[in-house]
């Protein structure tokens, strides 16, 4: 079996970076987990009445409400496979904001009709369509699409209008041998929400299943 996103990707896997292509070959197949350390050299917000939504974030790990410059963190990918018995590959990222505070963002990774899904928080709350694509550096460029909110018995179709639009870059430079990422989340109307950019190095480990630390609260089965 292949990663989730080598499956996603198909033959375009191949165009990325060798270092690119073993950090997204994370899954139960490699029996390897990544975890990566580094710097956000700066982590942004929007205007001042972004931070009531980036807060409400905060609770279940969704988003960032802090911000910035030369902010540790640390993103753990670990596969394993879910209740439903789906091959599930954990994107954790926590930041040391402050010294002696923190703050997590959580997603989880599946493959569904050969795409990737982005379930994001601690309880799978919102479930992401990715659209994935492979630069000329050989990096990944990550855009999420729609967006399903899943809550008990509620269940709807995210409107694009109160949400935002995420684009990530992530490559490997052979020049500071380490890896660079580059988010920005926009709204079509109100523009620049949140963002961050940073570098990292990674190591890998032999795993099969994910610690609970890293796991949602409840699996979501709906996509």
């Amino acid at each position: 079996m292949t990663s989730v996103f080598e499956e996603a990707l198909g033959a375009d896997f191949q165009r990325l970076h060798p270092m690119m292509q073993r950090r997204f070959g994370v899954g139960l197949d490699a029996g390897e987990a990544c975890t990566g350390r580094g710097v956000m050299s700066t982590i942004r917000r929007g205007p001042w009445w972004t931070v009531p939504f980036l807060q409400i974030g905060r609770l279940r790990n969704i988003l960032v409400p802090d911000v910035g410059e030369d902010v540790p963190f640390t993103i753990e990918n670990y596969p394993y496979r879910d209740a439903l018995g789906r091959e599930t590959v954990t994107f954790v990222r926590t930041y040391t904001t402050r010294p002696g505070r923190t703050s997590r963002f959580d997603a989880t990774m599946v493959l569904v009709d050969g795409r990737v899904l982005d379930y994001l928080g601690s309880h799978q709350h919102l479930a992401v369509d990715l659209d994935l694509a492979v630069d000329e550096r050989g990096g990944l460029v990550l855009t999420s699409d729609a967006q399903r909110f899943h809550e008990g018995p509620v269940s709807f179709r995210f409107p694009m209008l109160l949400s935002g639009r995420a684009t990530l870059h992530e490559w490997w430079s052979d020049e500071d041998q380490a890896f660079h990422v580059d988010l920005e989340v926009h709204n079509r109307v109100f523009g620049f929400l949140f963002g961050y950019r940073g570098t990292f190095t990674c190591e890998w480990t032999p795993a099969t299943d994910a610690p609970d630390r890293l796991k949602p609260v409840r699996t979501e089965a709906r996509t």
